[in-house]
């Protein structure tokens, strides 16, 4: 496209700029006037310089650079305004980072760009479904649990495990000794190094200790001071610096908005905090094979049982209107109190429809989710006295359907029940159509 790409790396504003010098002086194709001082001359010469067809200038790796130069977007947001080098050049910049808290800061609030971008892209990973596709999988158990541990990033395809991929459901465990849990392939590390480029992780101890902590299934605020040893205000920081990183996320309860549980969004950083974290002077040994054997039933029960529920839920906010009787709106999970039975009914899949004004919050489904457990007629009893409670709290509950989301699969009972009422098995296979 005739643009100029340059790609930050950690070091001195010195150096930087006489490496950003080198770019710009590749793109002209002769020397500029004049050594930079600081970044007031590199910006204001970039801007000058590209002149003509509007072209791409990309910086990548942009919190390297302002890390270290903390007034560098003031100088752009500078540049692109009236009377800026900006104004009249051809150049079409992008900043580009993968340290999300820092690119996020980039255009909000009382932030000096905000206001000056005609574009903001944050990269995705793949879903369950494109995942599947991407990495060649046709089994649904199979792409449930590789997805359970690399999720949807693309790179972690190719170049992070050499390109290897399993057979099929036989050679998983094998797959997961060579890849991972071997020292000598890129992704042994990777969970780790997603929490250092954070440049706003101070202790990476206590950071490391609030993720274990939600990866071992403590998940309120509460639970995850009392695991690491803390009073609840003092993580409100850490955990607003891994929401701000996406790497986790607060999920209000659908019921109770005032409470709300944690979830870890990077599914690599869960099995590295559940499997390898406390294992980790074995796996650098080479004893993946024998952690894995001991490990699998706490990958099961703390990896992929929470992740399966998290992609039902992403199943439900991906339905069509007809699987639930209605266009999904709002999709979570939430606590249902039974004060009669003193006791609390956890419901894993929620599915509001769309608020109308004026009218009870409608609830199109409540649904339970499995992994290794085969479903019965007890899973159903327990979703229909929630449906029950929640009608008396004035939810309007007259037209839910009752879900069941299996891995292991359901009774003959519940098969047979299913056909004379409105009642939805979702099988892993159904998931991904």
């Amino acid at each position: 496209m005739g643009g100029l790409y340059f790609g930050a790396t950690e070091a001195t504003e010195a150096e930087s700029l006489r490496l950003f010098t080198d770019a710009i002086v590749r793109y002209v194709g002769r020397p500029v006037d004049f050594a930079f001082r600081d970044w007031n001359d590199a910006i204001r010469v970039l801007f000058r310089e590209v002149r003509g067809e509007p072209v791409p200038v990309v910086i990548d790796e942009f919190p390297f650079l302002s890390r270290v130069t903390a007034s560098l977007p003031s100088i752009i947001q500078r540049e692109l305004g009236p009377g800026g080098a900006g104004t009249e050049s051809a150049a079409r910049l992008l900043l580009c980072g993968s340290a999300m808290s820092v690119m996020g800061g980039l255009l909000a609030g009382r932030a000096p760009l905000r206001g000056r971008a005609g574009l903001e892209l944050v990269l995705r990973p793949f879903r369950f479904r494109d995942a599947a596709a991407f990495w060649g999988i046709a089994d649904p158990v199979l792409a449930m649990l590789v997805h359970s541990i690399v999720g949807g990033t693309p790179a972690y395809r190719r170049e992070f495990v050499r390109g290897d991929a399993p057979a099929d459901l036989a050679d998983f465990d094998a797959w997961v000794v060579r890849t991972v849990l071997d020292p000598a392939t890129p992704l042994f590390r990777e969970a780790r190094y997603l929490l250092a480029e954070e440049s706003d992780v101070r202790d990476p101890a206590l950071y490391h200790s609030v993720l274990a902590a939600i990866a071992s299934g403590h998940t309120t605020n509460g639970a995850i001071a009392s695991f690491i040893g803390r009073r609840s205000d003092q993580i409100s920081h850490p955990l607003n610096v891994l929401e701000d990183s996406a790497l986790i996320v607060r999920e209000p309860d659908m019921f109770r908005p005032g409470r709300a549980t944690y979830r870890i969004v990077e599914p690599l950083i869960t099995f590295y905090q559940a499997i390898m974290r406390r294992r980790w002077a074995e796996l650098e040994i080479g004893r993946a094979e024998t952690v894995w054997q001991e490990s699998r039933p706490s990958f099961l029960s703390q990896v992929a049982g929470p992740h399966f529920e998290a992609l039902c839920r992403e199943f439900a906010l991906e339905a069509d209107a007809e699987v639930y009787g209605g266009l999904p709106s709002d999709v979570g999970s939430g606590v249902v109190n039974d004060s009669a039975h003193r006791s609390q009914i956890q419901v894993d899949v929620v599915v509001f429809a769309v608020p109308e004004p004026g009218r009870a919050r409608r609830v199109l489904s409540l649904g339970e989710a499995k992994w290794g457990e085969v479903m019965g007629r007890e899973h159903v009893e327990r979703l229909r006295r929630a449906r029950d409670l929640l009608a008396v709290k004035g939810f309007d509950v007259s037209q839910t359907r009752l879900a069941c989301y299996s891995v292991a699969g359901f009774t003959d009972e519940l098969r047979t029940l299913a056909e004379s009422e409105p009642l939805l098995l979702i099988d892993s296979r159904r998931m991904y159509l």
